[in-house]
């Protein structure tokens, strides 16, 4: 199989697994977007989507916030970890979006990785998710998935970020990361991994992946 042949088939492959994508965080707009995404690093998505409604609840907008203290946001959303530096994160970028926005989030990518607490990773999720402007948002599943099918070096994320726009469509780019993290936790996991339910990794995965699962199962 040819690259271009592996690439295709990867994206049939998504296709017919997830035609219709589900949205991992649960939000209602740019906003709540942003802090639910700010609040899932090193969380999970289940544990955000059940922290986010009690913080919406008393603050769904940088208004109403900013009303709120460090600490008291710090309280709330504890159960999601780093809660230091994500409830100031969250206060800060609130206060900037008021001073700076008008209370809206910015449609750049600039103006978003200026905001306390938000890398390049959160900004594209908000970029894509939000406005629906095309980016490739790349996270532990995806710089997984990435290396084990043969598509990037796996050195680092922002290769791996760079790889994956090379090789897929810019067009399919905001559906496609949605696919691959939903693939890797269903078929693809870094734990119990399962290479005969991953169809993609068993059909065109590196070699040397595929020589160390069996290594591994064959103990």
């Amino acid at each position: 199989m040819t690259k271009a042949e592996k690439v295709q088939f990867t994206i049939d492959t998504l296709n017919d697994l997830y035609p219709t994508i589900p949205i991992p965080l649960d939000h209602k707009d740019p906003y709540t977007l942003l802090i639910a995404v700010l609040m899932s690093a090193q969380s999970t998505d289940v544990r955000v989507n059940q922290i986010t409604p009690l913080l919406f609840e008393r603050a769904d907008n940088p208004y109403d916030m900013i009303k709120l203290s460090v600490e008291e946001i710090r309280e709330i959303i504890k159960p999601v970890g780093l809660s230091p530096m994500k409830s100031k994160g969250i206060h800060g970028l609130s206060e900037i979006l008021i001073e700076k926005h008008n209370g809206e989030v910015p449609v750049s990518f600039e103006a978003l990785e200026e905001l306390p607490a938000v890398g390049h990773k959160t900004a594209s999720v908000v970029m894509s998710q939000a406005f629906g402007i095309p980016a490739f948002p790349v996270d532990t599943h995806i710089h997984r998935l990435m290396y084990r099918w043969g598509f990037t070096n796996g050195k680092n994320v922002v290769q791996t970020e760079k790889d994956a726009k090379r090789l897929f469509p810019e067009g399919l780019w905001n559906d496609l990361h949605l696919q691959i993290i939903w693939y890797g936790r269903e078929y693809s996991p870094a734990r119990g991994w399962d290479i005969d339910k991953d169809i993609i990794t068993k059909t065109i995965g590196r070699k040397t992946v595929l020589d160390e699962y069996y290594k591994k199962t064959s103990r």
